[in-house]
């Protein structure tokens, strides 16, 4: 269930989720209004979804069109899992006559705060058809072992 309305950018993460760093802008969407330069307004916002599965957590990421050598993953602080990236403006020849530009230039950014069950020296990404696929395996965790006493009496 969405705490934030479809009209504010149909969001499918919760603002209470604590491994979302995510945070809702009021103003996102206003660039498109705005009559700033197109390099001041450059920003963009790539798609991810995360995934848990019994031996890692699974990031997917929509990065279209873009090169390895373009994106970059990182772990911060030993915590936090930085995905971020930047799609190179299309040159303009002088005597071009654009008809509609739909698609995207600029950089993004994402950040995900990981649970404290995350190899963080195994992460593996790989790239393949515009899907970047980022692996954080998980620690095994270890069962309590249970001793039963015997009562007497």
């Amino acid at each position: 269930m969405s705490l934030i309305p479809s009209s504010f950018g149909n969001r499918r993460s919760n603002i209470f989720d604590p491994f979302s760093l995510d945070v809702w802008d009021p103003f996102k969407g206003l660039n498109a209004i705005a009559t700033f330069p197109s390099e001041t307004t450059a920003i963009t916002n790539a798609r991810i979804d995360w995934k848990e599965t019994a031996d890692a957590h699974v990031f997917k990421v929509d990065v279209p069109g873009l090169k390895k050598e373009e994106v970059k993953v990182e772990v911060e602080d030993g915590t936090i899992l930085q995905i971020s990236g930047e799609r190179s403006k299309e040159k303009e020849e002088k005597n071009d006559r654009w008809h509609r530009v739909e698609r995207s230039s600029g950089k993004f950014l994402r950040r995900f705060r990981l649970p404290e069950n995350a190899k963080l020296d195994h992460v593996k990404a790989a790239m393949e058809n515009g899907m970047l696929t980022v692996t954080v395996p998980k620690e095994d965790v270890k069962k309590p072992e249970v001793k039963v006493i015997e009562i007497s009496g």
